[in-house]
């Protein structure tokens, strides 16, 4: 169930397009990220597989979204795994990207409005988590909500940042570079680090 032919074969269901403001939309098929509005960004769709197939997305997974933002990524994770928890601190895209998630008949999500640092401790632990958004350090409440096994992408840092791959093995949790990333800065908890 994993493999970079299966993600892209996922994404390839998923529309790029009713993600993205309409004056954009003739640009949905480039690998660019786009805006969204609200001084946020849709990733690019490279970066989106290389983030999801890092996961190693299972049908039984329960998965911890930060930053629903459009709800792009949301929907490539709803086509593969058992439940999504998603959650958006800015108001408009979370009600834009529910409303659209729940038209294009997504029933696996569960959303949150709110400041994503502190996770969502009621329902954890997570098998997979997945941050959309740049805090200068890994949020400790999100490595607290991670299951033994469970993996957890996430780009960090301020000017520089970098994505990682996070495991939480039985000798802790060991971190990897996936590679270079520009992504816009968590918000809410995340700044006062």
């Amino acid at each position: 169930m994993e493999g970079m032919d299966f993600i892209l074969g996922v994404m390839g269901k998923v529309e790029r397009h009713r993600f993205i403001p309409s004056q954009d939309q003739h640009e949905a098929q480039l690998d660019t990220a786009l805006g969204i509005g609200h001084g946020q960004t849709i990733s690019q769709p490279t970066v989106v597989a290389h983030m999801t197939e890092a996961l190693k997305p299972d049908p039984n997974d329960r998965v911890l979204e930060i930053g629903t933002g459009c709800g792009y990524q949301t929907a490539i994770l709803a086509e593969i795994v058992k439940e999504i928890y998603t959650i958006e601190i800015l108001e408009p895209l979370a009600n834009q990207s529910r409303d659209l998630l729940e038209e294009l008949n997504y029933h696996n999500i569960q959303y949150r409005m709110g400041d994503g640092y502190g996770g969502w401790p009621e329902a954890a632990p997570f098998d997979k988590i997945i941050v959309t958004a740049a805090p200068p350090e890994v949020p400790q409440p999100l490595l607290d909500q991670l299951k033994p096994g469970g993996r957890m992408t996430i780009p960090v840092g301020r000017l520089s940042q970098k994505l990682l791959l996070i495991e939480n093995t039985p000798e802790g949790f060991h971190e990897e570079t996936i590679f270079p990333v520009r992504f816009v800065p968590m918000t809410g908890a995340a700044q006062s680090e």
